[in-house]
């Protein structure tokens, strides 16, 4: 049986939305590394870049309502822990001596760097930031 889906009853769209655009997912996906290491779903940015590079319109309209409604849905919220030995330690006997990497899926990772990218042009729009 497959767990509860927690979304709201009803969403009501952003009415100061403004669309996604295709340039917003080509930056997002030049600032990826092709040699970072999937999440759960094992999608590298490789290939999300090789799919919108031939034809972008499938992420868009993807990633567009979420953004238009403010959903994350929980599907995109899943991640793999590694744990790494951190080098030079005397003795590996206490969780001090690790750390751990998360990955994220790549899809959200996506998603989360557009909506940094918005927030950080309002932010700097209204004056919370400093020009420079």
């Amino acid at each position: 049986m497959p767990p509860p889906i927690n979304a709201p009853l009803t969403l009501s769209p952003y009415p100061d939305y403004f669309p996604l655009s295709q340039k917003e997912i080509t930056l997002a996906l030049a600032k990826s590394s092709n040699t970072s290491t999937p999440g759960p779903d094992t999608i590298s940015y490789s290939v999300w870049k090789q799919v919108h590079h031939s034809c972008p319109a499938p992420l868009t309209s993807l990633l567009s309502p979420l953004l238009q409604y403010g959903y994350h849905p929980s599907s995109l919220k899943k991640a793999n822990g590694i744990v790494l030995d951190k080098p030079g330690k005397a003795s590996y006997d206490t969780p001090a001596s690790f750390r751990v990497i998360v990955l994220l899926e790549t899809l959200s990772k996506i998603l989360e760097w557009v909506t940094a990218s918005r927030l950080s042009l309002l932010a700097r729009h209204v004056g919370l930031l400093h020009p420079h």
